[in-house]
């Protein structure tokens, strides 16, 4: 029998929805690992995800519901494996700008 690991499927809800790169909601947040005006950067079910943009806000955050809402200019999304974030003795940003 195989674990939430090795199949993705198995884990919570994950969605991303955007409106016009101005809005977005995105399910299935586990975490808010750092957000700014031109970044948020989250762990979500299925990995890292990343947005770029600029005046970025976070409008609503449940991380009990794993949901948060974000508006501003929406440049990129980009998602990563947790392990590219979670390795030892480098800096955030050095791992960010590989």
């Amino acid at each position: 029998m195989g674990t939430a690991d090795e199949h993705p499927q198995n884990r919570g809800a994950h969605k991303v929805s955007m409106t016009n790169r101005r809005s977005g909601s995105i399910t299935g947040v586990s975490d808010v690992i750092s957000f700014d005006i031109a970044e948020v950067l989250l762990e979500t079910e299925l990995g890292m995800l990343q947005i770029k943009g600029a005046d970025l806000h976070v409008n609503r955050l449940s991380l009990e519901k794993g949901e948060i809402d974000l508006e501003g200019r929406i440049d990129s999304i980009q998602y990563s494996e947790i392990s590219d974030f979670k390795k030892g003795g480098e800096s955030l940003l050095n791992r960010l700008f590989r």
